[in-house]
Formats: C-alpha cells, sequence, structure tokens
C-alpha cells in the first residue's frame, strides 16, 4: 500500500461515514448503502485507479437512484 491509496482511501471513508450518517437518520437506503460501500470497498482493492473510478461512482450514485 502507497500514501496516496491511504489518502484515497481516508478520504472515501471519511465520506462514506457522511453518506451512511445521513442515510440512517434520513431512513434513505440508497445513501446508507453507499456509504457503507464507500467505508468497506478499500480493503479489498488494491489498484488506485480503480480505487478513485468506483469511489467516485459510489459518491454519485445517491444522487441518480432515487428510491
Amino acid at each position: 500500500m502507497n500514501t496516496s491509496m491511504l489518502l484515497w482511501s481516508l478520504l472515501f471513508s471519511s465520506i462514506g461515514i457522511g453518506f451512511f450518517v445521513y442515510g440512517k437518520k434520513q431512513k434513505a437506503v440508497v445513501p446508507l448503502l453507499s456509504g457503507l460501500g464507500l467505508m468497506i470497498y478499500p480493503y479489498f482493492i488494491s489498484s488506485t485507479l480503480l480505487l478513485v473510478a468506483i469511489g467516485v461512482a459510489l459518491m454519485v450514485l445517491p444522487y441518480f437512484v432515487r428510491i
């Protein structure tokens, strides 16, 4: 693991905590699951480019999917 992976993981996990708390308080499923995904997925990804791509996709998911 290099420094860029660590910093990107920290950034996406921090944003994931925000989505998770928002989804829990508002009882909204999509932000809750997106936040959970943002917090968990960096543990399983070993490529920086893939880490950023998945992170951005999970961050914009709640804006396009409304349930």
